[in-house]
């Protein structure tokens, strides 16, 4: 097997477990590793055919000591999720085999079909692709699962908000206050729980990119059922710090007009939006990493902590 890296190299008993799952006369013939991911360490496995041909799957393993405390649930849900999909309009990957406790392999993984397409978090053709991302968000929240996976978690509290270095700091203590409430009631939805263009694929023809679609939806280690709210916060928070704060309240916009349905009142929409946000501040330096392996060297930590502090400032002062 070749690798294109030292990093790509796949441990042996998980080259063992992941060869098992082949079709008959397939064999794995080389690895690449994957940039982006946060929280598991991701490889595109080559798979050479009978008829000499190839494809494509990818390996998903969760390494990281940080991480691999909640690996078992992660991907128990994604592999959940993924068996729910199929045969749905949503473009998720297909589900191959999963180790969630690392019985066969050196780390819990997951191995799945690849998707074709590329992320997309260049500035160039935004306003071309927030409508699809927002009328994609809508598909993911029709599904109706017969068998409901886990209600949400929200992790980040009063007390473990990172408040950046520079921030206004009364607008950061007046959304520190909101989070001490108890959420407001919601009707429950289907959630990916990170929607993002980080976790989307687009085709993009060069020549005509007004033609752009999404091509798949992938990373469901979060899947569980809550409010439409906080994937659209999630979103929103995600575009207005790759693409400047005005693009956050614009993605929720774009979710309404395509036909989503977000919380009765402003208030409540706004509990949803500021919670994201303050999530946020305690992983600045994890999600600008891959955005910088992306492309974007502009997103800086200290760039993405002030649009992070811009966009909150705006989300408090936007009337009702």
């Amino acid at each position: 097997m070749t690798d294109h890296d030292e990093a790509a190299a796949v441990r042996p008993l998980t080259l063992t477990w992941a060869s098992r799952h082949l079709a008959a006369g397939e064999r794995i013939v080389g690895a690449e590793a994957l940039h982006g991911g946060v929280t598991a360490e991701m490889r595109r496995l080559t798979i050479r055919t009978p008829d000499g041909g190839h494809r494509d799957l990818v390996l998903r393993s969760f390494v990281d000591p940080f991480h691999l405390a909640r690996a078992e649930d992660a991907l128990h849900r994604e592999a959940g999720a993924l068996a729910l999909l199929k045969g749905t309009d949503v473009p998720a990957p297909c589900l191959v085999a999963v180790d969630p406790t690392a019985a066969r392999c050196e780390y819990p993984s997951l191995l799945m079909t690849r998707l074709a397409g590329r992320t997309a978090v260049e500035d160039e053709g935004l306003a071309t692709r927030v409508p699809l991302l927002a009328r994609q968000l809508v598909a993911i929240h029709a599904v109706r699962p017969a068998n409901r996976p886990r209600t949400y978690e929200a992790l980040t509290t009063a007390d473990t908000v990172v408040v950046p270095k520079g921030a206004d700091a009364a607008a950061w203590a007046m959304a520190i206050d909101m989070i001490r409430e108890p959420a407001p009631p919601y009707q429950g939805r289907f959630l990916h729980r990170d929607f993002q263009p980080g976790n989307v694929l687009f085709d993009v023809p060069p020549a005509t990119p007004a033609d752009t679609r999404i091509t798949g939806v992938v990373d469901w280690a979060g899947a569980s059922w809550g409010p439409a709210d906080l994937d659209v916060a999630h979103c929103s928070t995600n575009l207005a710090l790759l693409h400047g704060p005005a693009w956050g309240p614009r993605f929720a916009e774009a979710y309404e007009e395509a036909g989503g349905t977000l919380a009765a009142s402003a208030s409540e929409r706004l509990y949803w939006r500021v919670r994201d946000v303050l999530a946020f501040s305690e992983e600045v330096r994890l999600v600008a990493r891959p955005w910088r392996e992306a492309g974007r060297a502009d997103l800086t930590n200290q760039a993405v902590e002030r649009r992070l502090d811009t966009y909150l400032t705006t989300l408090l002062d936007t009337p009702g």
